[in-house]
């Protein structure tokens, strides 16, 4: 297939588009390689499969609507993933502007390119954090996610707005996927597993918040990989289950879909740092601060639906994927 993946300098969009190759498929990927980290990783991650023959490169911003309608119209796209984004809860808090742009401008842009340009189904990135002020456990695609606590949050339960009402009046298949802590070799920067390594590498302290008592549903790379090719691979239908006046958040009369993609194994922050320590061979000092605006204090997926729907859960066991990380941060950062 010709796919179109936005992003593809970026931690999931890099192993994506390598998976995609591997497999066969003809893929352009789009990437503004901003500088809201470290633009080497990016190119770095990018030099792994960008002279393969089955994969053509745009350095452009999806808010630039003419160069995302290019972009569609001489590829002519069968299928679309949308992974490019402003991401970052935090960041989200001191510049607004840039989620704006990015989240909400440029994922219309890639609506209107897969409307006009009839592509076969859209997957696009969503987030764990949709779930907000939620604190019912496990969370679940059928819970209502109307309470957001940051406007990162905000913008992503906006797209999945924005994709439903392009399903319903065009008949274009969509599937967000709300993603849990995704960590692993080639990982954002700006993430708590390579914040952590940088530091514990180095003997420095490190912060953190809401003095230990978060957990995550840390999710292996792979495992994300493989859950966005088997939802990629089934594309949105309407639920003839659909019930108008009891209505469910993860469905529709429309060919819409929502997943979590998780480990549905929530772990202790601590447990995690204590991995990274053990794989690291070294302990760290713990500064214990007050939780931090837009957090929330745990997470955990129910992936009951993506299970039902394409066969599919993760399941890399947390001391797995971390030495797996460790490894490739030793080995990509020569300590």
């Amino acid at each position: 297939m010709r796919i179109l993946v936005t992003g593809t300098a970026g931690f999931i969009g890099a192993a994506l588009a390598q998976r995609l190759l591997d497999r066969g498929d003809e893929v352009l990927g789009i990437d503004n390689h901003n500088d809201y980290y470290d633009p080497s990783l990016k190119e770095a991650r990018l030099a792994r499969f960008v002279d393969h023959p089955g994969y053509a490169h745009r350095r452009a911003d999806l808010a630039d609507a003419s160069a995302v309608n290019d972009a569609f119209a001489s590829f002519k796209p069968q299928r679309v993933v949308n992974l490019a984004a402003q991401a970052g809860v935090r960041y989200s808090l001191t510049n607004p502007q840039a989620y704006l742009q990015s989240n909400l401008v440029g994922f219309g842009n890639i609506l209107e390119g897969c409307r006009h340009h009839a592509v076969e189904h859209l997957v696009y990135a969503s987030s764990s954090s949709v779930y907000g002020a939620n604190r019912k456990m496990p969370f679940a695609v059928e819970d209502a996610v109307d309470h957001p606590v940051s406007l990162y949050a905000a913008s992503k339960k906006a797209n999945e707005l924005m994709a439903h009402s392009y399903s319903h009046l065009y008949g274009l298949p969509t599937t967000g996927l709300r993603f849990f802590t995704v960590y692993g070799p080639w990982g954002r920067p700006d993430m708590s597993p390579m914040l952590f390594a940088d530091r514990i590498s180095r003997g420095e302290p490190i912060d953190v918040f809401n003095h230990g008592n978060h957990s995550r549903d840390f999710t292996y790379i792979d495992d994300i990989v493989e859950g966005v090719i088997r939802t990629l691979d089934h594309p949105a239908e309407p639920d003839p289950g659909y019930d108008a006046e009891a209505p469910n958040p993860g469905t529709s009369n429309a060919p819409y879909r929502v997943y979590n993609i998780g480990n549905d194994q929530p772990v202790q922050l601590m447990r995690f740092i204590e991995l990274l320590e053990q794989n690291l061979g070294r302990s760290v000092e713990k500064r214990l601060l007050p939780m931090q605006p837009g957090d929330v204090p745990d997470t955990w997926a129910d992936v009951s639906a993506l299970r039902r729907d394409v066969g599919y859960a993760p399941g890399t066991s947390i001391e797995d994927g971390v030495a797996r990380f460790v490894d490739w941060y030793r080995e990509y950062f020569n300590r």
